[in-house]
């Protein structure tokens, strides 16, 4: 029976997991320039470089639509919300830090009026300060990897639940 109850508790822990990443740097993982980063180099050492074609970090993010959530993912197995942004971004050379609240601090405040395609998007979701990131497409659209239960997705910025979390944004370019 007990094994059952820590069955059934761990089941509901994963399901109820937001995005607030761990930090954890998956291996292999493309780096600038077409290498990998070495299993060793630490996700802070990642930095922006800036001039980058935003429409096609855009239309890759859209590419992998449907790809599902996989906490600590950061290939097209499987995306948290960090290691989806990472992993969009280091397609065009751009590196960027592991964990949402490390991403919070690259690049340049925006703000929501200003939001252009390409753009970090952040909201406070399974803890305070920033626990999720996404990617803007322009207008009030946005594609992240979600939930535990969701899969890579374009949702609107006005929605309710998105527009009570969103706490800021950040330019990379």
């Amino acid at each position: 029976m007990r094994l059952y109850a820590l069955a059934g508790a761990l089941a509901i822990g994963l399901l109820t997991t937001g995005c607030a990443s761990t930090g954890a740097v998956p291996r292999p993982f493309p780096a600038p320039n077409g290498g990998h980063a070495p299993a060793s180099a630490p996700a802070s050492t990642a930095r922006v470089t800036s001039g980058f074609d935003a429409y096609a970090i855009v239309g890759d993010a859209l590419g992998l639509r449907g790809t599902p959530y996989r906490n600590g993912g950061a290939d097209p197995n499987g995306f948290d919300c960090s290691g989806f942004t990472q992993y969009v971004f280091g397609q065009h050379g751009i590196g960027l830090p592991r964990a949402v609240k490390e991403q919070f601090h690259e690049g340049k405040p925006v703000k929501a009026s200003e939001l252009s395609a390409g753009d970090l998007v952040f909201f406070t979701t399974t803890e305070p300060g920033a626990s999720h990131v996404a990617i803007a497409i322009g207008g009030d659209e946005f594609v992240h990897a979600p939930s535990s239960t969701g899969v890579v997705r374009v949702e609107h910025l006005g929605a309710q639940y998105w527009a009570q979390r969103f706490i800021g944004a950040r330019r990379l370019n």
